[in-house]
């Protein structure tokens, strides 16, 4: 309170100052006619309004009437006027002076309310902005109360939703916007305030119908801003709300997807070993004149269809047991080179087709790993590369450092996977729309090579071009 107060005692004393300077320029060092004085006092009032208010001008209007009345009106030295035709000229100045600082303290206001309309715009419009960053409810609920204190710089600020049993504060330190004011205009759609305390509630509204209300204080906020805030926070809600419910919608459609997809998968995958081993079993029972060569055929395919189906089962638990975090890595220095050359004597019946060229430097610094579970991602890449790649194309596995990290590559030349699965191909039982018909396979193998990838720090991708082959590669950090 007393900082305005002298305020406005300085500006009385400036203008009161003005009034001094005008007069001794023209009292003592410039000899000018009346006329001269009266213009020169009358523009010192209007700068006076324009810049200062009407108060501090009507005070210099009156001082300078005095002024001019006694130093530059005959008698001089006098507040007696003898000539009739002054008084009209004495009072035409004054009227004038009044007149003028009124126009341009209106003046004055307009250009502040069209400042304050502008930068109420400016703000209105950044935070609408700020509205859009969440598709989240609860996060967007959490943030809204922070938002319009950043924004408009209010003291505190709050939002209630009927359907939601919280308040949603700028601060949990702050609480002058009790529940009960913003679920009683939420109940009755008005708007509620109290001057003195700086507290306005405001309804949130959508159209017609109330989805909420709205809290804030300790700044004065013009009524159409307070409106305009709820509008757009009502809005955001509305709209977070039935982004979250089209992505439940989509999350529960891809799941069902998901869920065909794997009991396809799971089904076909499970079933083609089982056949081939109850097949060879039918024919080893209904035909016991087969010949050894027959019998030895037969035992064969019952041999490798029970490894088939017992890796397709130990897949599915790995994976479970990777979702689960249920396994723990035996982490330690080891050079890139043996994980390769394990993973190259692991997958040779599947490389047997393909030539494979091995491209690590002797040099290269060994990397914190867990060898086997290295191995395994190792293998995967490979049994894909020639899965996947005609036979006799070759495969390449290169290392190299960069970055404090090993970068391991395994390239081949099959059919390249398109922008849009390489975002994909990583997720459980996803297999290439292409060659899902045509390549066996479970689609866990990359999942658990990202997953365990990921366990040690690392990142695993791909890089592909259709019809060019594809180059798939992970990173672990240095020892």
């Amino acid at each position: 309170m007393e900082q305005p107060k002298f305020k406005l005692a300085v500006r009385y004393a400036g203008t009161a100052a003005a009034v001094v300077v005008i007069v001794l320029a023209y009292h003592f060092v410039i000899r000018v006619n009346p006329t001269t004085v009266a213009l020169t006092f009358l523009i010192g009032v209007l700068i006076v309004s324009a810049n200062w208010g009407l108060q501090p001008a009507i005070f210099m209007a009156l001082v300078a009437t005095l002024a001019f009345n006694y130093y530059f009106l005959p008698p001089i030295g006098t507040l007696r006027i003898n000539d009739p035709q002054n008084w009209v000229a004495l009072l035409a100045f004054l009227v004038t002076a009044l007149i003028a600082s009124q126009l341009a303290e209106r003046a004055r206001r307009e250009a502040q309310r069209a400042n304050e309309r502008r930068r109420e715009a400016e703000r209105l419009y950044k935070f609408s902005q700020q509205l859009l960053s969440s598709d989240n409810v609860v996060e967007l609920l959490n943030a809204i109360p922070r938002y319009i204190v950043e924004r408009f710089g209010v003291k505190a600020a709050a939002i209630s939703l009927p359907n939601r049993p919280d308040v949603y504060r700028s601060s949990s330190a702050i609480h002058d916007l009790e529940l009960h004011d913003l679920q009683l205009v939420c109940m009755r759609g008005e708007p509620m305030t109290d001057p003195e305390k700086q507290v306005w509630f405001m309804p949130l509204r959508m159209g017609v119908r109330v989805v909420g209300s709205m809290g804030v204080s300790g700044a004065m906020l013009s009524r159409e801003t307070l409106e305009a805030m709820s509008s757009l926070i009502a809005i955001a809600i509305e709209r977070a709300g039935a982004v979250e419910k089209l992505g439940r919608a989509e999350a529960a459609r891809e799941s069902e997807q998901l869920r065909s997809a794997l009991l396809d998968s799971v089904t076909h995958e499970f079933r083609t070993p089982l056949t081939g081993i109850k097949a060879s079993a039918t024919s080893l029972l209904s035909n016991p004149g087969l010949d050894a060569a027959q019998r030895l055929e037969l035992l064969t395919v019952i041999d490798e269809e029970s490894d088939r189906l017992n890796r397709l089962v130990g897949e599915a638990a790995e994976m479970a047991q990777l979702d689960a975090n249920q396994f723990e890595l035996q982490l330690a220095a080891h050079p890139i080179q043996e994980a390769v050359d394990a993973a190259l004597e692991k997958a040779k019946p599947a490389l047997s087709q393909h030539p494979v060229e091995v491209r690590i430097p002797s040099d290269l610094p060994p990397v914190r790993m867990d060898q086997g579970r290295i191995t395994e991602v190792v293998t995967q890449l490979l049994e894909n590369a020639a899965k996947y790649s005609s036979p006799q194309s070759p495969i390449q596995i290169t290392a190299e450092v960069g970055n404090r990290m090993v970068m391991t590559s395994v390239a081949d030349r099959g059919p390249g996977i398109d922008d849009f699965e390489q975002s994909l191909i990583f997720e459980k039982f996803y297999r290439g729309r292409g060659q899902r018909l045509q390549v066996q396979g479970t689609g866990m193998g990359l999942a658990i090579a990202k997953a365990i990838v990921e366990a040690h720090g690392g990142k695993i991708g791909v890089t592909s071009q259709p019809g060019h082959g594809s180059v798939f590669y992970f990173t672990l950090a240095l020892a």
